[in-house]
């Protein structure tokens, strides 16, 4: 089964010094390759920062172009990645070894419509 991972990058992105992001970052860069040779990480990216984001609005079959982020929030999605593992169990292992300091992981499973 697929799951997506919808990962905020935490205040130690934004906050912490960059001595403290480029040690952090070069962890979970690590943590990545680790997943990616496994076979389970399938998919997956880092983020440009949410101020490089652009949303179509569509109201009512309206479509209207906002150069902003969707989202006003404190949290921003800093990347995403899909595993394709047995269970929901397996995904929740998984992205319990991420060693990012903080931040949240949002894991949804991808719809299968039989394609």
């Amino acid at each position: 089964m697929k799951y997506m991972l919808l990962i905020t990058q935490g205040e130690w992105y934004a906050n912490g010094s960059a001595e403290e992001r480029d040690r952090a970052m070069a962890d979970v860069v690590d943590w990545w390759g680790k997943q990616f040779a496994s076979g389970k990480m399938v998919g997956g990216q880092q983020l440009e920062s949410p101020d490089t984001a652009t949303t179509v609005v569509i109201e009512r079959g309206k479509h209207t172009v906002v150069d902003r982020p969707l989202m006003e929030a404190k949290e921003a999605i800093g990347g995403f990645g899909i595993l394709d593992v047995a269970n929901l169990d397996e995904a929740l292992a998984i992205v319990k070894t991420m060693p990012q300091p903080d931040g949240k992981v949002e894991v949804r499973p991808i719809l299968d419509r039989g394609r």
